[in-house]
């Protein structure tokens, strides 16, 4: 998610301030790749019990990557913690911008459903409309993909496609998609750091409207810091924003997921800082030296309250 953040802290006070439509809470856990979260001291307090990792849609013919999902589901499976698969576009070299025929995912999608036969919980295609993905300009080829991996796993809960909610894109990529599938989706995928990061709900809502069923906030989260790359009319610089901000966005994940009883899961990015060199992207519960940060105790917070609902 690279999309534009400001926080006028005016309506942030606003938007806490309001209360929170009544409804079954959603299931909260986490998106994060590294498999040491489910053994962290600060993991079990949460008592979440789901979490995604998002894979290449060919991770099965890349040795590297594969061996990362194999240990990241064992860790899992060991914390009983029940995996969302978000597939992705290729990791492999050269092979990023590079679709493949409906054909090819089929025989991928196959192979995984037998490699991995305890996995239920599938993403079509992780930020579809970004311009990242070579899915921007192919909502087609993405509504392929989900009537594909719907037919393999008829019991499997899928979100037909994964959206981010500030692209101008959002309901025409969707009435594409839509237009294209065969089968109806029952589970759609969001990812609103824009709504949650600038107290509002503009995007949410529009999702709300132009799809019908369940909807899964599949990545969100309070920033800290992100890097803004170089792009037309704007210079690359860092984007900080406090603590306390992200503790206050991550309130308002929960807040967007009581707008509508659809809203049933709600994934969390993500555990720790990354550690590795070029990271460009902060909305972490934990600091880096492992230790809660004040959104971790907003999440664990709200975990209490619907326990006891």
């Amino acid at each position: 998610m690279r999309a534009r953040l400001l926080v006028p802290l005016l309506l942030a006070a606003a938007v806490l301030a309001a209360p929170a439509s009544a409804g079954a809470a959603p299931l909260v856990g986490l998106s994060e790749q590294d498999p040491g979260v489910f053994t962290h001291r600060w993991f079990e307090p949460l008592q979440a019990r789901h979490a995604r990792v998002v894979v290449g849609w060919d991770v099965l013919r890349n040795p590297w990557e594969r061996a990362q999902l194999d240990h990241w589901l064992a860790s899992a499976h060991a914390a009983g913690v029940r995996p969302l698969v978000s597939f992705n576009h290729s990791r492999r070299s050269g092979r990023s911008r590079v679709l493949p025929s409906r054909a090819a995912f089929r025989r991928q999608v196959r192979s995984f459903l037998r490699a991995y036969p305890s996995v239920r919980d599938f993403v079509t295609w992780n930020e579809a409309n970004h311009v990242s993905q070579p899915t921007h300009d192919r909502p087609g080829r993405a509504a392929q993909y989900f009537d594909v991996l719907a037919a393999a796993c008829r019991r499997c809960n899928i979100a037909a496609a994964d959206v981010l909610d500030d692209k101008k894109n959002l309901e025409p990529w969707l009435r594409a998609f839509q237009r294209r599938a065969r089968r109806t989706p029952r589970i759609w995928g969001l990812h609103n750091y824009v709504d949650a990061n600038r107290f509002e709900d503009h995007g949410t809502r529009r999702m709300l409207k132009a799809v019908k069923g369940a909807i899964w906030f599949t990545e969100t989260g309070g920033l800290v810091q992100r890097y803004q790359r170089k792009r037309p009319g704007k210079r690359a610089r860092w984007v900080r924003h406090s603590l306390r901000h992200a503790a206050a966005a991550t309130r308002q994940v929960f807040r967007l997921a009581a707008l509508s009883r659809r809203v049933k899961r709600v994934y969390l990015y993500h555990w720790m800082p990354s550690a590795a060199k070029g990271a460009t992207w902060d909305s972490a519960l934990l600091n880096r030296w492992g230790r809660p940060r004040p959104a971790y105790r907003v999440v664990r917070s709200y975990l209490k309250r619907s326990r006891r609902r």
